[in-house]
């Protein structure tokens, strides 16, 4: 009969990343492999445990150098192949980039709108900005309402954008409805801005005034002051 302990030293670092074995993940990388091991099919640690959501494994991989962006053989990233919005949440806290396209022009969030779609609709809440949509020219949004990509495409500084994914998140957590606030703090920034637009066309054409005034004065003959 084969111990426990026999399969688990047999386990591969990947097999052991997806079944959630920190204990092995740390043997394998203590004798030198390398978080980002890529297997045959171009499979890392990274892209296991996030498959199998071992957030602890992923905590582990991280603190040995593990990349949280890095790549198959697909052009995907660890956060591709999520299946709880809890994973989703844990990799974009710590750097996973979800603008990155596969090789097939797809984002995390087109990719998984079919086997995760609650992790494609958190994806979707979580961007608070118009990305750019290189295979057709345009932008692609992919924000929590259609207010807030209008508004955000041209005016949001990042300050903003910080406020806005704050109320998103928070808004998650509680359960409502973050709508009238993101309306409150989109509208008020653009009010600023608007108002800070008028000031300089005030001040443009206060000067422009005083230039056709001095050019009427010479015109009539009279000294100019």
């Amino acid at each position: 009969m084969v111990s426990q302990s026999t399969v688990r030293n047999q386990k591969n670092i990947w097999v052991a990343a997806g079944d959630g074995d920190l204990g092995r993940v740390q043997e394998l990388l203590d004798e030198g492999m390398s978080p980002n091991a890529a297997d045959e099919n171009t499979y890392t640690p990274m892209h296991a445990a996030a498959s199998y959501a071992q957030i602890p494994v992923l905590e582990f991989l991280l603190s040995r150098g593990g990349n949280v962006n890095i790549t198959d053989e697909d052009g995907e990233t660890p956060l591709f192949v999520v299946e709880t919005v809890e994973v989703a949440r844990y990799l974009l806290e710590h750097g996973a980039d979800m603008n990155h396209r596969n090789n097939d022009g797809e984002l995390p969030v087109d990719r998984l709108e079919e086997d995760a779609p609650e992790v494609s609709d958190y994806l979707r809440s979580r961007s608070s900005a118009v990305i750019p949509d290189t295979s057709s020219g345009g932008t692609q949004p992919l924000s929590p309402s259609q207010f807030a990509t209008d508004q955000a495409a041209e005016h949001l500084s990042s300050e903003l954008i910080s406020q806005v994914q704050e109320i998103m998140e928070r808004a998650e957590r509680e359960g409502v409805d973050p709508e009238e606030e993101l309306r409150k703090v989109v509208g008020d920034s653009l009010l600023a801005s608007i108002r800070a637009g008028q000031g300089m066309s005030g001040q443009n054409d206060s000067s422009a005034e005083n230039g056709d005034t001095s050019k009427r004065a010479r015109l009539d003959g009279s000294p100019e002051r």
